[in-house]
């Protein structure tokens, strides 16, 4: 999984969670498979999800959805 893929998959999830179109980075976590995602905006978030080679975007969405909604 590329940096730009998971910037886009967020971004939709982001959309669709009713956040808007804020300010998205992607960044390695340093560990294998681990990225962190930092959410700009009115409301700023961090978050972390695992994404590999093989990973569907379904479950990228979903970690995203979940880290999201327990904020």
């Amino acid at each position: 999984m590329q940096p730009v893929d998971l910037d886009r998959i967020a971004r939709l999830a982001l959309r669709e969670l009713g956040v808007g179109d804020p300010p998205v980075t992607v960044t390695a976590d340093g560990r294998p498979d681990h990225w962190t995602i930092t959410i700009g905006g009115d409301d700023p978030a961090t978050i972390t999800i695992r994404a590999g080679r093989g990973t569907t975007p379904q479950y990228i969405r979903e970690q995203i959805f979940e880290q999201m909604q327990e904020r």
